[in-house]
């Protein structure tokens, strides 16, 4: 028995062990953030009501059917139940009834309702396609920020790990007698400064961690993410030019094929208020039978026979004609074409939105791309220039406080292409994210 516990014990602490040190790749982030969001969640529900509501429009074209049975006790004056006479005595009696109805014409109303409700399905669909769409941008800016932050840090502990040896090489020229001291108080504070900036970037690199988390919507507790390398971005532009994408994003973007189906659904709605000035037809038939007993008088009809004798059946036909309803259906209509006019301008302004949209996104990806080539060539200067201040403050040439300048100018350089880079990343995503072109790739 113990031998069994120490066994499951083990099996549990190495199911911890591996979800702890387990890393979330970009693509198990979007797929999760995908399968459990809540928004998307509840969009698909939207999708299945929508279904719903499908078939219950298609149910519209079928014949009702109905029974219907009633019974009744009476005592005293009363016409008996089957002969109709009046007499007194104590009675039981009922009925039992079958009904059908159907909708031979109504103005097409159900058709289009039927029209309508398809179109639903279809419009919910995209709903959910945008709010997925929305959520793997999202994730992936988020993974980015990580990233980022982790490259960050990264540059922060390298210049942290120099600092440390810069204390170890003042100290050393300090009790040769080589170095005053304040070279030596220097170095320690820069190397204080530096201990600092690892402190705050391992804070950035939380708070990141905790932004996606928080956006996968599970625990931030042990959660940590793949580092992936990421390459340097092509600098050449992934368009020609804006309008490129946006024709691009016409064609694919869910939005667009959503206002272009409210139109759909606007016209249809018109068509049936239109339905109402219409006349309807319907049909109807019904079958029914009667029984009744005498409670004082044990010599009465049997139950079936009374059921057969008294059963009847009928065939109904209506026609409903409007003639007038108080400008009711007139002011409906004018409502529906006045909805219908919305939708169109819903349609040019959803494509102003995104042309715009994309416009921004276009000159964000250009100006990022020339922000990471300044980077790049920046951080060449400065690497140049630090390797020359390490060997004249080696041969005592520059001062400490001098080559800390030189260091931190390669520090800020450092940081700067590590945030062009990622930001041209992200931007050049999101012109692929409009263009139709998959933004994670498994």
């Amino acid at each position: 028995m113990r031998t069994k516990i120490v066994t499951i014990l083990a099996f549990v602490l190495f199911l911890t062990t591996y979800a702890q040190d387990k890393k979330w790749t970009l693509l198990e982030c979007v797929n999760y953030a995908l399968d459990n969001n809540i928004s998307i969640k509840q969009n698909k529900l939207n999708v299945a009501i929508s279904e719903e509501n499908v078939l219950n429009a298609k149910g519209n074209f079928l014949p009702n059917l109905n029974a219907s049975t009633s019974g009744s006790l009476s005592f005293g004056s009363n016409f008996e139940p089957v002969t109709q006479n009046r007499v007194s005595t104590s009675t039981f009696g009922g009925s039992l009834g079958i009904n059908s109805g159907i909708t031979v014409f109504n103005g097409y109303r159900n058709l289009n309702t039927y029209k309508q409700a398809q179109l639903g399905v279809e419009s919910s669909k995209l709903d959910l396609d945008k709010i997925q769409d929305d959520i793997s941008l999202f994730v992936v800016n988020s993974y980015l920020n990580v990233l980022f932050a982790k490259e960050n840090l990264n540059v922060a502990q390298v210049q942290y790990e120099i600092s440390k040896k810069q204390i170890e090489s003042a100290q050393a020229q300090f009790e040769a007698g080589d170095k005053p001291k304040s070279d030596l108080l220097n170095a320690q504070s820069t190397a204080a400064a530096d201990e600092q900036s690892v402190i705050l970037n391992e804070n950035t690199l939380s708070l990141a961690l905790l932004d996606l988390a928080q956006l996968l919507q599970i625990s931030p507790t042990n959660f940590d993410v793949e580092t992936i390398e990421v390459d340097a971005p092509s600098l050449a532009m992934l368009y020609k030019n804006a309008d490129e994408v946006y024709q691009r994003a016409l064609t694919n973007r869910p939005e667009i094929k959503k206002a272009e189906l409210d139109i759909e659904l606007s016209d249809l709605s018109v068509e049936i208020a239109k339905a109402n000035f219409l006349p309807s037809v319907s049909l109807g038939a019904n079958v029914g039978t009667g029984y009744g007993f005498n409670l004082k008088n044990n010599s009465h009809i049997p139950y079936f026979t009374q059921l057969d004798d008294n059963l009847g059946y009928g065939l109904n036909f209506s026609v409903n004609i409007p003639i007038f309803n108080r400008n009711q259906t007139k002011s409906n209509v004018n409502r529906q074409l006045i909805n219908y006019e919305i939708s169109k301008f819903g349609l040019e302004n959803q494509k102003l939105q995104l042309q715009q949209t994309i416009q921004k996104a276009f000159y964000d990806a250009k100006a990022a791309a020339k922000a990471y080539e300044s980077a790049e060539k920046s951080l060449i200067a400065q690497n140049e220039a630090f390797k020359n201040a390490q060997e004249s403050y080696n041969s005592g040439v520059m001062t400490s406080f001098d080559f800390d300048q030189v260091r931190n100018r390669l520090v800020n350089a450092e940081g700067a292409i590590i945030r062009a880079k990622y930001d041209y990343i992200f931007k050049s995503k999101v012109l692929k994210f409009y263009y139709g072109e998959p933004i994670v790739i498994d």
